[in-house]
């Protein structure tokens, strides 16, 4: 760290990718309000589409708010955002209430991304910057492993799965008081008043441009793969419906796993050497995958595939970080709304998928780790 500072605030910060992990409640909360308000596939599925739009509209809003206001105080709005959201469904439940509910926890995460990324960034020394990153990744894996585990709870213990969100709402306040009350120095953090135009400007440095790229195909690597996994596993080692989900929770697993190992190994490493060796490996990890017929071959190339990946955003984000550092919130807004874009991978996949069948479509995410390490091949280490 660059100062000594107490362990409250570190604590405080880091709490706040635990609250990040809320989101991901989304996918299995679907499937409780289909079967609740007899919804088809289609309506059900606007409710993960209604979260995730918010990182479009609302990452570049958020960086400039912060400007204004500063990075604390804009990580405590959307905690208590958040809060507000997650008590909704449990008070008032109706189809209605629960779309606003999610658009309230869509917009609260946007904005938690955005302001907490750099705010826990600046707490810590410039070349730990991805470590730390990768610290926070690996905690919000935590809590997003978690929320099925609290759903389950809250349905057998209460009889009632909506008291999930009155568990999620009961710590999103935690956490707003924990921060509240904690001491953060950021008179280092100069603010600089920033538009729209200033923030899409930033992408006229390489360094930016690149890393909000590469932060577009990780997304959209990370979408492709929880989808097609389960469908490659039918196809090809004829499992069930019921049991191809294994997949997508192996590669969460693996990264679950990856960031835990890059917080500690990104401390000995160069970023940038790191992430052009996980993405030979990622690459060398579809090969079986695409050619696999076992389910064991599979299963370890997914796994493969999410532990080398992992750490890919981190990197990336800290690389633009620490490349403009007095444009911190800008870049912040600028990484976090790649994250929305990454969506436009999936329908890519899709409509290969159609005209050429699975395989082809693996490509598509193949392309992606490709089209990163050509990305990041020129940039030099602190450059």
């Amino acid at each position: 760290m660059k100062t000594k500072r107490n362990i409250i605030p570190v604590i405080a910060v880091f709490f706040g990718f635990f609250i990040m992990g809320f989101v991901d409640v989304v996918g299995i909360a679907t499937n409780y309000v289909k079967i609740d308000f007899n919804l088809s596939n289609s309506l059900a599925n606007t409710l993960p589409m209604i979260v995730f739009l918010w990182f479009a509209l609302f990452s570049i809003p958020a960086g400039i708010l912060m400007g204004k206001i500063g990075r604390k105080n804009t990580v405590l709005i959307s905690l208590a955002i958040t809060a507000l959201a997650m008590i909704i469904p449990f008070f008032i439940y109706s189809f209605a209430w629960v779309l606003v509910a999610f658009a309230l926890l869509g917009i609260s995460n946007t904005i938690l991304q955005v302001s907490l990324n750099p705010l826990v960034a600046s707490m810590f020394n410039k070349d730990k910057t991805a470590s730390v990153l990768s610290t926070g990744q690996f905690i919000k894996s935590i809590s997003s492993l978690s929320g099925p585990i609290i759903v389950g709870f809250s349905a057998l213990y209460f009889e009632n799965w909506r008291f999930t969100f009155l568990i999620f709402s009961a710590i999103s306040l935690l956490s707003v008081l924990l921060l509240g009350t904690s001491k953060i120095d950021e008179s280092g953090n100069i603010n600089q008043q920033s538009s729209f135009g200033t923030v899409v400007a930033l992408l006229k440095n390489r360094y930016v441009l690149y890393s909000f790229l590469g932060i577009v195909l990780i997304v959209g690597l990370d979408v492709g793969i929880n989808t097609s996994a389960p469908q490659l596993l039918m196809s090809r080692a004829g499992m069930e419906i019921s049991r191809a989900g294994l997949g997508s929770s192996v590669y969460f697993i693996a990264k679950t796993i990856g960031t835990f190992l890059g917080a500690f190994l990104l401390l000995k490493t160069k970023p940038l050497m790191f992430l052009r060796v996980s993405m030979v490996i990622a690459m060398l990890s579809f090969v079986p995958l695409v050619l696999g017929t076992n389910m064991w071959v599979i299963l370890i190339a997914i796994f493969l595939i999410g532990l080398t990946c992992a750490n890919v955003f981190s990197i990336l984000f800290s690389l633009a970080l620490n490349r403009v550092t007095d444009r911190a919130n800008e870049i912040s807004a600028l990484m976090i709304m790649g994250v929305s874009g990454g969506a436009v991978i999936l329908p890519l996949q899709g409509v290969v998928n159609d005209a050429f069948g699975l395989i082809a479509s693996l490509l598509v995410l193949l392309a992606c780790l490709v089209l990163i390490l050509i990305l990041t091949k020129n940039l030099k280490e602190n450059a």
